[in-house]
Formats: structure tokens, C-alpha cells, sequence
């Protein structure tokens, strides 16, 4: 699914126009990135977290030049589903293939 039929699917089930939907989205993805690049996480009870992770420093490898590359510590942005919504997914008995644009036969 994408965003746009995401959008599709919300207007459709709560009559909102596609325009405002779409606007709504758009600021919550906004402050959702706004909001951890401020180191602050969000708690959605039901849903899920999200969260930054840390990462510690680390030594690499250019495998092209062969030499070792520094990394230095960073975070990273991650999401952690609560109990209720990993429990509603494990109740799916097919797992569907991804359909991305092309896989049409």
C-alpha cells in the first residue's frame, strides 16, 4: 500500500475530502520527524512507539579501497508495535506477497 491509497482508503471510510486526509497525513509524518529529531519519542497506546535508537561507533570498511572507516556514534529513527497490534497481525493466516508497481502478469 501506498501513501496515496492509504489516503484513497481513509477518505473513502470516513467521507473526508482527499485534499484534508492528505494534509492531516502529511503534518503527522512532519511531526513525527520533528518531534524524534528533537530526541523525544512518541507513545501511541495500542499502536506503537516511536522511538531513536543509538548507535554506537563503530569501525568499517570501504571494501573498494580497502581501507578502515571511522563511524561515529549516531541514532537512528525505529518503530516498536505494541503487544495488541503484533498480536492482531500474527492472527493472519496468508501472508501476502508485497505488490509493487510491475508484478502485474
Amino acid at each position: 500500500m501506498r501513501k496515496a491509497d492509504l489516503v484513497n482508503q481513509i477518505s473513502e471510510k470516513t467521507g473526508i475530502p482527499k485534499v484534508d486526509v492528505l494534509v492531516t497525513l502529511e503534518t503527522m509524518f512532519k511531526e513525527v520527524k520533528d518531534t524524534l529529531s528533537g530526541g523525544e519519542n512518541i507513545y501511541i497506546r495500542g499502536f506503537g512507539s516511536f522511538i531513536t535508537k543509538k548507535r554506537a561507533a563503530k569501525i568499517g570498511r570501504n571494501i573498494k579501497k580497502n581501507i578502515a572507516v571511522h563511524i561515529p556514534e549516531h541514532y537512528i529513527p525505529a518503530f516498536k508495535p505494541a503487544k495488541e497490534f503484533v498480536a492482531e497481525v500474527k492472527k493472519l493466516k496468508e501472508v501476502k506477497p508485497d505488490e509493487g508497481p510491475g508484478d502485474d502478469v
